[in-house]
């Protein structure tokens, strides 16, 4: 990793956002990144559910950590999500969640990630896909 990523790596979790949700890198390797958001109760949508708002963000937050963890920095440093499908497949009730987001194809501007969304037990609870736009 360059030192501008690493130095992205380091300040990752004091980020307003990421600091608000509590994230957590587990894993980081080039063009994979796994991410821990601990559950809170400040973080449900109804019951110990938790929001669909927290794990599409994690699912952004993961893809985005992928595209950075093997990007060539004089390739530019501008970012942005460029698009996001998540698919909710069961509720995370009362538990950690764990994102992994897999760079699939990089591009010249565009990286294209898939991401997988579990409970701390391993259970699935949603999936997606995010196109990362860094020039």
């Amino acid at each position: 990793m360059s030192d501008f990523v690493e130095a992205l790596v380091a300040a990752y979790p004091n980020v307003p956002f990421q600091k608000l949700l509590g994230v957590e890198i587990v894993e980081l390797v080039p063009d994979r990144a796994t991410i821990k958001v601990p559950f809170r109760h400040d973080l449900v949508g109804g019951g110990e559910a938790l929001h669909g708002g927290v794990m599409s963000s994690l699912l952004d937050l993961t893809g985005a950590l992928a595209a950075w963890s093997s990007h060539d920095v004089s390739r530019g440093v501008k970012a942005a999500t460029v698009s996001l499908t998540i698919n909710y497949l069961s509720a995370a009730i009362g538990k950690d969640i764990l994102a992994t987001g897999i760079v699939r194809r990089r591009g010249k501007e565009l990286v294209f990630c898939d991401v997988d969304i579990v409970d701390a037990d391993g259970k699935a609870v949603a999936s997606g896909s995010m196109i990362y736009r860094i020039v």
